[in-house]
């Protein structure tokens, strides 16, 4: 188990907190299901079932720790209304707790922020404030605004209430697979992490509680290393659900004193776990909370089962969409783009179309070209983009073109 700091401000969230907050909830979110996913315990070795909080209302855990904190204020804290600052997931829960709450809401976001998570977050009631490049910078200008005008600021994590919401997935998870021999959870601030670890770690002390983050906004591990909650240089990653910079003073003690492992995925393997969900499961799963698959998909060995994987949320932009599944079937090798000199004459690009079509390749798009600093006088370079079967296919397709005396240029 990694060691907590020296000494934590706020107690700890315990798991009465957290049955507490459930008995707020109660009406409020929905139990999501628990699904067997076959694919993944054929790879794993052991039974892994996916626990579907993208199912959740808004299409995330967040209403969960946002209804929480919101009920739980004075009445003259709900009259000040309520501050928020998201990408998202948290301004969606944010603004549907106050409309069931009778709460006036305003939520900061980043001014590129995803279009249909705007309008998903004014359709709840709250009113859209767009402010700053990153989520950072909303923040900051949600916690100038609460002090200007006396609104509460509702923390997207770092607040006891909050993990004591989130930490109610956990208490589905117990009833739900009561024989999970590893969890894992996706960890951006830990708001999450921390509320299932706390439920975990007290009624089912057995259980591995692992966190899994995206390597290129990784705070946790070096913040665990250092015994402290440390600042990221910067971030880069398609998981912006949990593309927080620095773990929470009050996250940081909960999920360091109460997590056996903390492991993180790239870009590929999101991507992949994104595709898988959608193919396999037939689930939609943004990129954040497909990074439990991912982690298992690349090392699926290292978790003893059976395994609980909890898709975290499902609001991913359709342009988005576009992007990584793209950029998933092309790390399986189903989507690639090759390069291929022909002969310039007539005839030559049909007969290399045609032979592609013979080996099983569908081309979805065609460039050619005469022009290049390496390219031979009286060469045509051809760039096909193709759908293939996966890396065996492509691997026989590249081969055939070699051998039929075409200098092909392919990825690794």
């Amino acid at each position: 188990m990694v060691a907590p700091p020296d000494a934590a401000v706020i107690p700890p969230v315990t798991a009465a907190d957290v049955y507490s907050a459930r008995e707020l909830l109660t009406g409020v979110v929905r139990t999501t299901p628990v699904v067997g996913a076959r694919a993944l315990s054929a790879l794993a070795g052991t039974d892994v079932r996916l626990k579907c909080e993208n199912l959740q209302r808004t299409g995330s855990f967040k209403i969960r720790g946002a209804y929480t904190r919101i009920a739980r204020l004075s009445a003259g804290e709900r009259a000040a209304g309520v501050i928020a600052a998201s990408a998202g997931n948290h301004a969606q829960g944010v603004a549907l707790a106050a409309r069931l709450l009778g709460v006036r809401a305003t939520v900061f976001m980043p001014e590129r922020a995803a279009l249909p998570k705007v309008d998903a977050t004014r359709g709840y009631g709250a009113e859209v404030v767009l402010a700053g490049e990153t989520v950072d910078e909303a923040v900051g200008h949600a916690v100038a605004a609460a002090e200007r005008s006396g609104a509460v600021f509702v923390h997207p994590f770092d607040h006891p209430d909050i993990i004591a919401g989130q930490g109610t997935v956990g208490c589905e998870i117990l009833e739900q697979a009561p024989e999970a021999g590893t969890v894992l959870v996706s960890a951006g601030g830990g708001g999450l992490l921390g509320g299932i670890a706390a439920v975990l770690r007290e009624h089912r002390p057995d259980t591995r509680i692992v966190g899994v983050q995206a390597a290129g906004a990784a705070a946790w591990p070096s913040s665990l290393a250092a015994g402290r909650p440390l600042p990221l240089g910067g971030m880069r990653t398609m998981a912006d659900g949990i593309a927080v910079g620095r773990p929470g003073d009050v996250t940081y003690p909960q999920v360091a004193g109460l997590i056996d492992d903390l492991v993180t995925v790239g870009e590929d393997a999101l991507s992949g776990a994104l595709v898988h969900c959608l193919e396999r499961a037939k689930l939609v799963v943004e990129p954040a909370g497909a990074a439990p698959v991912a982690a298992l998909m690349e090392t699926p060995d290292r978790f003893p089962g059976p395994v609980v994987a909890v898709l975290s949320g499902g609001n991913v932009d359709p342009l988005v969409m576009l992007q990584v599944i793209r950029h998933g079937l092309v790390g399986s090798s189903r989507y690639l783009t090759l390069h291929v000199q022909i002969p310039d004459r007539p005839g030559a690009l049909a007969e290399l179309l045609a032979r592609v079509g013979t080996l099983g390749g569908n081309v979805t798009d065609v460039a050619h070209s005469r022009i290049g600093g390496a390219l031979p006088v009286g060469e045509v370079d051809v760039e096909l983009s193709l759908e293939t079967r996966g890396p065996e296919h492509r691997d026989t397709i590249v081969a055939a073109l070699r051998e039929a005396g075409h200098a092909v240029t392919a990825p690794s």
